[in-house]
């Protein structure tokens, strides 16, 4: 009995161990309140990116957290909107006849790239408004919207959606029967691709951050880093993905999307790293130019002082000495032996 016991449990262990199991539901009761996890983890993600936004604006000395809060709120909104509308648009033939799931946001589906593109251009604006400089307050931005996509990609996980392909690894994600794909058998395991977003973005943040401090870089430098270092997360990411999605050149295109951003991030550190070259250089010979300028009128100034100084020497005339006459000694001033003789 105890040898059986021992068994069952041997095997549940086993059975945990070698998988990742999926929720049993979507959503949290907590009494008559039912909370969506999708919308959850995006919003614990949100919390968490402003909370960083913050921290990194005071610690820059160019915001406060009011100013990410502010800031916040109108790049999620457009960020929300931008990723809804990129997946729609991506994904068309699921909407195209059932518009009235367009909104319907807590089933799933936003778009990153979207996402980014309209939030980090909602929030280039607040930050203009608050009068922040927008290359320094992308800096700061950078790390906290990896974090809020590291915490937000646990979404996926709780809709059990946007896996990867079967997989025999340890980790492998168990999906029941209603959302598993049609061709693969109760029991599949699939590549935790939530996880492994999940994680490459956790390390992506803490990477900024760490050559934020340590590499004094130009400003804006390190929202290109995250944008390049997100495009090669999300190109191999979407490679192990077998939910459907348009090909374009045997690549997904996401992938492409990814390759633009990776290219896009590349391009604008060359011509900024080059522009600073020319600024440097252009600066240093125009010091070069004052300094020779400098040195030649010290030259001229050293040459005029000598010329004048030789042409005072040739101007002084030396006077010939003149032989005085002799006078004849006053009597009254001659001592008594100087007198004249009567006898001579």
């Amino acid at each position: 009995m105890i040898a059986a016991a021992g068994r069952l449990v041997g095997a549940g262990l086993g059975h945990i161990v070698a998988s990742i199991p999926s929720p049993s539901s979507g959503t949290l009761s907590i009494g008559p309140l039912k909370i969506h996890a999708y919308g959850l983890m995006i919003a614990l993600g949100v919390v968490a990116g402003v909370w960083l936004l913050g921290r990194r604006l005071e610690q820059d000395g160019i915001g406060t957290r009011d100013d990410a809060n502010s800031i916040s709120v109108w790049a999620v909104i457009a960020g929300v909107i931008g990723s809804r509308l990129y997946h729609v648009a991506t994904d068309w033939s699921k909407f195209a006849h059932h518009l009235t799931n367009i909104p319907k946001i807590w089933q799933g589906g936003l778009g990153i790239p979207g996402g980014l593109l309209f939030g980090i251009g909602t929030g280039a604006w607040m930050i203009r408004r608050k009068g922040i400089p927008i290359a320094r307050g992308f800096d700061a931005a950078a790390p906290a919207i990896a974090i809020a996509q590291a915490i937000g990609r646990w979404g996926n996980y709780w809709n059990q959606e946007l896996f990867g392909r079967s997989t025999k690894v340890p980790w492998g994600l168990e999906i029941d029967d209603a959302h598993l794909p049609e061709g693969f058998a109760h029991g599949t395991l699939f590549q935790t691709t939530f996880l492994y977003e999940s994680l490459s973005n956790f390390a992506l943040s803490a990477a900024l951050i760490m050559v934020g401090r340590r590499t004094k870089l130009r400003p804006g430098h390190l929202m290109a880093l995250y944008i390049m270092g997100y495009g090669v997360i999300r190109f191999f990411v979407e490679g192990l993905r077998i939910d459907e999605a348009h090909h374009v050149g045997g690549l997904r295109w996401n992938q492409w999307v990814a390759l633009a951003a990776v290219v896009g991030g590349a391009v604008y550190l060359a011509v900024s790293n080059a522009r600073a070259a020319d600024v440097i250089e252009a600066e240093t010979a125009a010091e070069l130019e004052a300094e020779d300028e400098a040195i030649e009128q010290a030259d001229a100034e050293d040459e005029a002082a000598v010329e004048l100084e030789d042409a005072e020497v040739d101007d002084e005339e030396v006077e010939p000495e003149v032989d005085e006459p002799e006078t004849e000694p006053d009597p009254a001033n001659l001592d008594e032996d100087e007198l004249p003789s009567s006898h001579d």
